[in-house]
């Protein structure tokens, strides 16, 4: 496909210039998060003085992207949050995003990091809410919000701090350009799991005996019609909490995103042959997903030598599809 299976050097706004309106079929990316890493490069997304204006940049970005995302296309959005830090000191955020995310791998900031000193609102310490803020504001802006997805990690960093519990997961939000879009919800189903034993609400699971009374006393139809569906299937729709853990990329200190991660929003949202496009593309996990399972991408990435570990772990891909 003509303009495909290309890697832009760019920063992510002039390089979504340089692509055509409704030319993607699906968006699958992870910016970088918020006052916690230095890239080292000019024009890098993440060093604003106040979260306002870190998310109001990357909406900026994201209505190029609106732009260039075909009617029915979709956008996968990973994000990270933060902790605020009104005094400058080394955060806690640091054990909990070290080691995760596309692209993630710049410096640490450590004590150089945004300070939320004097903000109106947030307060040190304060969970800042970053991933809601960015869902929030592209709502304002046109997207349609659909899901939030939770990417549960059973293998998360280990943190030191004893005031609330250790952070074990992240957010991928499911946006689209349109209130009907290309969703393949045959391709990523899950095996279903059925057994007799009842939930925490003391109705039976689905696949038991007995459908739940509800307090007229009438049977609840519309489990007993789940239950007849569950019991000729093996797979079920996919949920929304993905459980995937992180895995270390061999080829350098850093983690890439998991393929299992990847690959769900990859099939579900774009057709065979369609185009991927990852605007923040890292070290390239999802052209690596895209190429694997027949699909094309593009990439944009500013800084070049990530773009040298994307082409080398794409030179070593081979068109067979990968397995969850």
């Amino acid at each position: 496909m003509e303009n495909s299976n290309i890697i832009i050097n760019s920063n992510a706004k002039d390089g979504l210039k340089q692509l055509q309106d409704n030319s993607v079929d699906c968006i699958v990316t992870s910016p970088p998060y918020w006052g916690l890493r230095d890239y080292g490069v000019e024009e890098q997304l993440g060093l604003e003085a106040t979260p306002e204006e870190f998310v109001n940049n990357l909406c900026d970005i994201f209505d190029e992207a609106h732009r260039v995302l075909k009617e029915d296309g979709t956008l996968w959005l990973n994000i990270g949050d933060t902790y605020a830090n009104g005094k400058g000191r080394k955060s806690q955020v640091k054990q909990s995003f070290e080691n995760t995310g596309e692209g993630k791998y710049g410096e640490l900031l450590e004590g150089r990091r945004s300070s939320t000193k004097g903000h109106s609102i947030i307060k040190d310490k304060d969970l800042v809410g970053i991933p809601w803020r960015v869902a929030f504001e592209l709502q304002r802006r046109g997207w349609y919000l659909r899901q939030d997805i939770i990417w549960a990690k059973p293998n998360p960093m280990p943190e030191s701090v004893k005031d609330r519990c250790t952070k074990s997961h992240e957010h991928i939000f499911l946006l689209s350009k349109s209130p009907k879009y290309y969703f393949d919800f045959e391709s990523i189903k899950e095996p279903a799991v059925s057994n007799n034993k009842s939930n925490s609400a003391g109705y039976p699971a689905v696949g038991g005996k007995k459908a739940a009374e509800d307090t007229t006393g009438k049977f609840q139809t519309r489990n007993r019609k789940a239950e007849k569906t569950k019991s000729d299937t093996s797979t079920r729709r996919k949920r929304d909490v993905w459980s995937v853990a992180v895995k270390p990329f061999k080829e350098a200190h850093f983690a890439v995103f998991p393929e299992e991660l990847i690959k769900p929003c990859v099939l579900a949202g774009s057709p065979p042959e369609g185009v991927v496009l990852d605007p923040f593309f890292g070290a390239g996990t999802t052209a690596v997903v895209a190429k694997k399972n027949n699909r094309n991408y593009i990439g944009i990435e500013i800084n070049k030598e990530y773009i040298k570990i994307a082409n080398k772990r794409l030179n070593n891909t081979d068109n067979q599809t990968s397995l969850f």
